[in-house]
C-alpha cells in the first residue's frame, strides 16, 4: 500500500501549501479503489494606511472507483455479510468428509500454494512430506484437525474465518461467508493445497481471507487448545462445576475461551446461553449450582444437535436463536416472538433475549 503525503514543513517557493493523500487497496482479485484529495490554501496580507486581507481557499476532491465483476462477488461474500465462521460442528463435518473420501488411501500428488502466511512451513517441504504417504485417519480437537499419515508428521489445519475443504462435484457446507454461487472450477479459487489420491479422488483446501493455517506437526494434540473438546470430552456435572471454580469474568467470555471449552465459537456461545436462560454479561462466580448444570446441559445439547445434522443450518431446530441472530436486525424475534437484542460482550457481537436470559 502506498501512502504518499507531502511534508507541510518542507521549504517551498511561496506561502502556498498543497497536501495530497492517495490510498490504493489491492486484493487477490482485481479490485482497486483510489481516493485523491487535494487542498490548496493561499493567504496574502498587505499593510498600508488601511489593512486588507484576502483569503482564497480551493478544495478539490476526486474519487475514482474501479471494481471488476469478479471482485463484486468476492466482496459481497467475504466482507459485506455477517460472519458465520467455522466452529466445532463445521470442522467436525470437514473431518468426517475428508475421512470418508481419503482414509486408507495413498497421496500420489500434492500441490501446495506458495503462501507463507497460510503455509508457514514452506510449500515445498509440505508437498514432499505428503507425497507417497497413506492417510490413516482424520482427527480433531476443538477447531483444530489433522490428517494422520502412515509415516512422518501429520498435516494439521485450522480453517480460520473462511477456510474450507472442497471436493469436485460436491456441494460445500454453506456458511454466511460462502459465495452465493458455488464455484465448480478445479482447482477451486483461493486453493492452498490440492491432493490427488491413488484412486483419482481429489480434495483441496481453500482460504480466501488467508486466516487459516496448514502445518506439519509430529504431535498435533500438543498444539491443540487446552480446553476439553465440547463434543467428545464434556465433563460430568461435578467435574464441570469444578472447572468453573475460581474463574471470573463474563459467561460469554468463559464459553469463548478455548482453554475452557475447545471448539465453541460466537454463535454456539450465544445459543448455549439462550438455551440456558443466562445473561451473557453475568459473572461466572454468580452462578448457582442448578444454573451451572443448566449451562452444561445446554452446551451438550447445542453441540450434539449441530453435529448430528451435519452442521446444516437449514436442519437446525426452528426454535434456535441461530436463525435470527445475524445482522443486528432491530426487529428480530425468536420463534416464540421474543425480542432479540445485540450488544458487545468479551469483544464479540452478542445476540441475546433479555426477557428470557437473566
Amino acid at each position: 500500500m502506498s501512502d504518499p503525503v507531502s511534508d507541510p514543513d518542507r521549504p517551498g517557493p511561496g506561502p502556498t501549501r498543497t497536501r495530497t493523500r492517495c490510498r490504493t487497496r489491492t486484493d487477490p482479485d482485481p479490485v482497486s479503489v483510489s481516493v485523491s484529495v487535494s487542498v490548496s490554501v493561499s493567504v496574502s496580507v498587505s499593510v498600508s494606511v488601511s489593512v486588507s486581507v484576502s483569503v482564497s481557499v480551493s478544495v478539490s476532491v476526486s474519487v475514482s472507483v474501479s471494481v471488476s465483476a469478479s471482485s463484486v462477488r468476492v466482496w459481497s461474500a467475504v466482507a459485506a455479510k455477517p460472519r458465520r465462521m467455522p466452529e466445532l460442528p463445521e470442522v467436525e463435518h470437514t473431518r468426517a468428509t475428508i475421512e470418508r473420501v481419503a482414509a486408507r488411501k495413498v497421496i500420489t500428488h500434492a500441490r501446495v500454494a506458495k503462501d507463507p502466511i497460510v503455509v508457514p512451513d514452506g510449500h515445498a517441504r509440505v508437498a514432499r512430506a505428503l507425497r507417497g504417504r497413506r492417510i490413516v485417519g482424520v482427527e480433531r480437537h476443538g477447531k483444530l484437525a489433522w490428517l494422520v499419515l502412515d509415516d512422518g508428521p501429520a498435516l494439521t489445519f485450522h480453517l480460520g474465518m473462511s477456510g474450507a475443504w472442497r471436493f469436485p462435484d460436491d456441494d460445500p457446507l454453506a456458511l454466511s461467508s460462502s459465495p452465493k454461487v458455488v464455484d465448480r472450477s478445479w482447482p477451486p479459487r483461493f486453493w492452498k493445497i490440492e491432493l490427488t489420491l491413488e484412486d483419482g479422488a481429489q480434495l483441496a483446501m481453500i482460504d480466501p481471507r488467508r486466516l487459516g493455517r496448514l502445518w506439519l506437526r509430529d504431535d498435533p494434540r500438543a498444539h491443540a487448545p487446552a480446553g476439553f473438546d465440547a463434543l467428545h470430552e464434556l465433563p460430568a456435572a461435578r467435574a464441570f462445576a469444578a472447572r468453573l471454580s475460581g474463574r471470573r469474568g463474563s459467561l460469554k467470555g468463559l464459553l469463548l475461551d478455548q482453554g475452557f471449552a475447545a471448539g465453541v465459537g460466537n454463535w454456539i456461545a450465544d445459543e448455549v446461553l439462550y438455551r440456558a436462560g443466562l445473561d451473557p454479561r453475568r459473572d461466572v462466580r454468580s452462578l448457582a449450582p442448578e444454573e451451572i448444570e443448566g449451562l452444561r446441559r445446554a452446551l451438550r445439547h447445542v453441540v450434539r444437535t449441530a453435529v448430528k445434522v451435519d452442521a446444516r443450518k437449514d436442519r437446525f431446530p426452528r426454535s434456535w436463536l441461530f436463525h435470527v441472530r445475524w445482522g443486528k436486525d432491530r426487529d428480530a424475534r425468536t420463534h416464540d416472538g421474543e425480542r432479540v437484542e445485540h450488544l458487545t460482550v468479551a469483544g464479540r457481537t452478542t445476540a441475546w433475549v433479555p426477557s428470557r436470559q437473566r
